[in-house]
């Protein structure tokens, strides 16, 4: 099959799509980008530099001073704010949330969604994200929305977090993500939503592989 354009994944935070998307590209053969990576770079660097990640005068001074780049190691993706890898900063909450608020801005959406437009179109990447089969790369006729219950992604995050050793409130998981639901599909611009032409695979009740099966029989099927 020829992936021309790339692969897009897209849905709300906790619906499982990066861990698809992973193993999409390597069942594919094809390398994967998590674009919310860079989004999340970009809000480490602007609390960093102590920008508002709602000043868009002032972010958009910051993009024009800050080297934003995604590499490929032997270990998967990395990214790299002015040279430094910030791989290994980006998981924490409060840089998720940031990296809802700060990607409300046009400046911010244009800038990223430029750079995974060519990496899409020069490697046939699988991409996931929340506007990548309407935004990024609408063109390509592969496009998928991964979504589950906000009760169920409230589930999975407070498992992931016991797992580590924490002792998560679900409720108040469960409010993040309805509030990051909200922000993330009311923006103004490039709001989260399903292409017209993409394949709904609600994973609520689905294991992952499950759901790797129905991405790879609609992709089969194209």
């Amino acid at each position: 099959m020829n992936f021309t354009n790339g692969i897009a994944l897209d849905g709300p935070a906790g619906a499982g799509k990066s861990t698809i998307a992973k193993i999409i590209a390597k069942r594919l053969g094809l390398p994967y980008l998590d674009t919310g990576a860079m989004y999340r770079a970009m809000a480490l660097c602007a609390l960093s530099e102590g920008v508002s990640l709602t000043d868009a005068e002032g972010v958009d001074a910051l993009l024009r001073r800050t080297d934003i780049r995604v590499v490929y190691e032997a270990d998967g993706q990395h990214v790299l704010v002015n040279g430094a890898d910030v791989t290994g900063s980006l998981r924490a909450e409060e840089i998720g949330k940031g990296a809802s608020l700060i990607s409300k801005l046009r400046c911010v959406r244009d800038k990223l969604a430029a750079m995974q437009r060519a990496i899409a179109h020069e490697t046939h990447a699988v991409l996931d994200g929340r506007e990548i089969g309407t935004f990024v790369i609408p063109e390509t006729p592969y496009k998928f929305f991964v979504t589950a219950s906000a009760q169920e992604r409230a589930r999975r995050r407070v498992q992931q977090l016991r797992e580590k050793g924490e002792d998560p409130d679900f409720e108040l998981i469960l409010k993040d993500i309805e509030a990051r639901d909200y922000q993330d599909s009311h923006r103004d611009y490039a709001p989260l939503k399903q292409a017209e032409d993409a394949v709904l695979i609600d994973t609520t009740n689905m294991t992952i592989e499950e759901a790797v099966d129905a991405v790879l029989a609609a992709l089969e099927a194209k």
